[in-house]
């Protein structure tokens, strides 16, 4: 026994902060619980540690006997006792199970919290979060999100930095091209008008319909054909979502040569059966 006794005494129990114990609850504090680590003496997990929810009464998170796990945060002190948190456990699981899903692209809902000139804050899963102004899609007005639940993806999860910024834009993009495929009629205002094509929104996501594109016969000007705000129907002939590129077409909807150019009322308003008739051609290449 007294062999045992000493071997207690000189078993070294190294622990450092950031290692992850095993232990029990077994005595509650106003301010705290005790818990055995398996230590010379009891680590303390302080309330403000015991979740990363507000905690009012301990035994609901922490119920006394049952084993968890705790990371440490403070080293022993002089009596050997170590400080841990159940909290930052969480929240390394937390950076973990983000980092996982930016990996495979998911998205999440965000809370929006805070205002600044920058963007907004969101909470994602207890964490605090940043969403540029410029990938948010309603940007013009940031105070009305407050308290608004977006759609986030992710451009920057880093850990070591608590560094977690968004985007709501990705995500609706995402969701729109979930809905679209080649072969597609659809509709748009057009809201932008360059010299090689134009550029129309389909809910939320850029399509453009290339000058070649429009029509089988040569245009001089796409000015002098459409005009910014106008409603077009056009098929679309491929898809990128990694460049989030949309490309459409108008000229396979022409019965003959220049038909966009002659009559574009007609070509319009018959778009939807014409589509029916290409769809397969272009699905299939």
């Amino acid at each position: 026994m007294d062999d045992f006794a000493k071997a207690l005494e000189q078993h070294d129990y190294q622990f450092q902060k950031g290692q992850v114990v095993r232990g029990k609850v077994f005595q509650y504090e106003s301010d705290g619980a005790y818990v055995d680590i398996g230590g010379k003496s009891a680590a303390f997990v302080p309330l403000n540690e015991a979740s990363l929810k507000s905690v009012t009464n301990l035994s609901e998170v922490l119920p006394l006997h049952e084993e968890q796990d705790f990371v440490i945060i403070k080293e022993q002190d002089a009596d050997g006792q170590v400080t841990v948190s159940h909290r930052q456990l969480e929240i390394n699981q937390i950076w973990q199970r983000l980092a996982e899903m930016q990996e495979s692209s998911q998205s999440l809902p965000a809370r929006v919290t805070g205002v600044n000139k920058g963007g907004v804050t969101v909470n994602v899963q207890g964490l605090r979060g940043f969403i540029p102004r410029s990938h948010l899609v309603e940007r013009d007005d940031l105070e009305a999100l407050k308290g608004q639940t977006l759609s986030v993806t992710f451009l920057e999860v880093d850990r070591s930095n608590n560094k977690l910024v968004l985007s709501n834009r990705l995500a609706t993009r995402s969701a729109s091209f979930s809905q679209l495929e080649p072969g597609q009629l659809v509709e748009g205002k057009i809201t932008g008008i360059k010299p090689f094509g134009i550029f129309v929104d389909l809910d939320g996501v850029s399509g453009l319909l290339h000058i070649k594109q429009v029509s089988q016969k040569y245009i001089e000007s796409l000015e002098a054909l459409f005009q910014v705000g106008q409603t077009i129907k056009a098929v679309i002939i491929d898809l990128d979502e990694g460049k989030g590129r949309i490309s459409l077409s108008t000229r396979v909807l022409e019965n003959y040569p220049g038909e966009m150019l002659e009559n574009m009322n007609e070509v319009i308003e018959n778009a939807e059966a014409r589509a029916s008739k290409i769809r397969s051609t272009i699905s299939d290449s």
